[in-house]
């Protein structure tokens, strides 16, 4: 009786239509959150792949880096630990190398050097290092009558170059050193900051008996035997050095002392030149006594002493040296730290001349500076027999005068002035500590043993 009521199958089709609108509601909603859960999923694992193959990645390239220096640490880890088994004898596989070449063809270089030993012309180097006694030695052909003397020529290039190590100014050293015995001082202009150069400028000039003697100036002759008097040589006039070297050519023996020359190695190809019939006199004196006469010119030598030191800084045994732990002191440390390098040096030359050829050995000699003033006729003879010269009564006079002075030193060590002797060798026990003493001793324990030194400890 209600004709707005709807029918009851309406009312039914109504509300099955929508149970079911929200039945397909509810799946389209389920569905849609699989769709974005699985999205996330995905996006999940790409992410975690990216990472994985950054990771590879990164860990390959640290594997890349790591190898080289793995296998130079091995290396520099097997280098080290033969370099421990060498200590007694630095470098031998290097200093053996010199030789290879020479062995090949020895009976010819042979020949022709033995005929060029018995020429007229020979050049003599002087090769020691600071301290030792160098100046000392030189006087003795500095006196010669037949003997053009160079005092110090490379001087001058270590002060123009400095602050160069001494290893980078070896080829330059040797370089100069080969012209200068073939009697060409033009190589001087190249450091002097001048091309005029006279005599009064190089070679110690004051107290050179050539320079100061006739031709070149009337104050000296020649063959007087006696020190040269700086104040009076300085009156000389000033002489090109073209007279200089005419005067050179003149003479049968050149003689140049220097203490620049760091490894006889350098040498070599010197050596091996035929035409400059190159012989060698080493002078070697006791470490104890070089590091106390060291320390007393400490300033002087500081320059030099740390253009030793920068030549080894690559090397982890000699580092630490250029880090001093004193700071008070420099020169000091610096001047002592040298005297390390110094030995490792001797070493290094006394395994090239024990592995060298029979015609090298005979154009060298080794000298101690205690034996020099100990038996100085002795030890003169010796040396002018080596280099080709007459021994005089008057220069074996002079020389056993030059070691029976009074006192240690003058107040200027790098004077030449008469000594006594035995107080000279024997100063480093009154003037070095113990701690010094044995400092020098525990690393130059090999060249002592050599050269016949007998430690301290064992003294006392």
């Amino acid at each position: 009786a209600c004709p707005n009521r709807p029918d009851a199958s309406v009312l039914s089709l109504h509300l099955n239509f929508g149970k079911g609108c929200r039945l397909h509601a509810q799946r389209g909603a389920g569905l849609l959150a699989e769709d974005f859960l699985l999205e996330s999923v995905a996006e999940e694992m790409k992410r975690r792949l990216q990472k994985k193959y950054l990771i590879l990645i990164v860990g390959y390239s640290v594997l890349l880096l790591l190898i080289p220096y793995v296998l130079d640490n091995r290396s520099k880890t097997i280098q080290d630990k033969h370099e421990l088994q060498q200590q007694k004898c630095p470098d031998l596989e290097k200093t053996l190398a010199l030789w290879n070449n020479v062995d090949k063809t020895s009976n010819a270089t042979e020949v022709v050097v033995e005929a060029f030993n018995r020429s007229e012309k020979i050049h003599i180097y002087l090769h020691a290092t600071w301290r030792t006694g160098s100046s000392f030695l030189g006087e003795l052909f500095n006196q010669h009558p037949d003997v053009f003397y160079l005092y110090e020529p490379m001087w001058n290039m270590w002060q123009t170059l400095y602050p160069g190590d001494a290893v980078s100014l070896q080829g330059a050293v040797r370089d100069m050193m080969n012209s200068l015995f073939r009697c060409d001082f033009s190589v001087l202009k190249l450091y002097a900051g001048t091309t005029n150069i006279s005599t009064s400028y190089i070679f110690g000039w004051k107290t050179n008996k050539v320079i100061c003697s006739e031709p070149l100036c009337n104050a000296y002759k020649k063959h007087e035997i006696g020190l040269v008097r700086g104040d009076v040589c300085q009156k000389c006039r000033p002489r090109d050095i073209t007279e200089l070297e005419r005067e050179c050519k003149k003479y049968r023996v050149v003689v140049i002392k220097d203490v620049r020359v760091l490894d006889l190695g350098v040498l070599v190809p010197l050596i091996r030149d035929p035409g400059l019939n190159l012989r060698i006199i080493q002078l070697f004196r006791d470490p104890r006594a070089v590091h106390n006469s060291r320390l007393k010119s400490k300033l002087a030598l500081v320059k030099e002493s740390v253009q030793l030191l920068r030549s080894k800084k690559q090397s982890d045994k000699f580092r630490r040296l250029l880090m001093p732990g004193n700071r008070s002191n420099r020169a000091e440390n610096y001047v002592a730290s040298a005297m390390e390098l110094i030995c490792d040096s001797w070493l290094s030359d006394m395994s090239l001349v024990a592995n060298a050829p029979q015609w090298m050995k005979r154009n060298y000699i080794q000298i101690r500076y205690e034996d020099l003033v100990l038996y100085p006729v002795e030890e003169l003879q010796r040396l002018y027999r080596f280099s080709n010269l007459t021994s005089s009564a008057l220069i074996e006079k002079f020389v056993v005068n030059m070691t029976r002075g009074e006192g240690y030193s003058s107040e200027k060590p790098f004077v030449i002035s008469s000594r006594d002797a035995k107080e000279a060798i024997f100063a480093w026990r009154e003037r070095l500590s113990v701690e010094q003493i044995n400092r020098v001793e525990a690393y130059c324990s090999e060249v002592m043993r050599q050269l016949g030194y007998q430690s301290f400890v064992d003294k006392t």
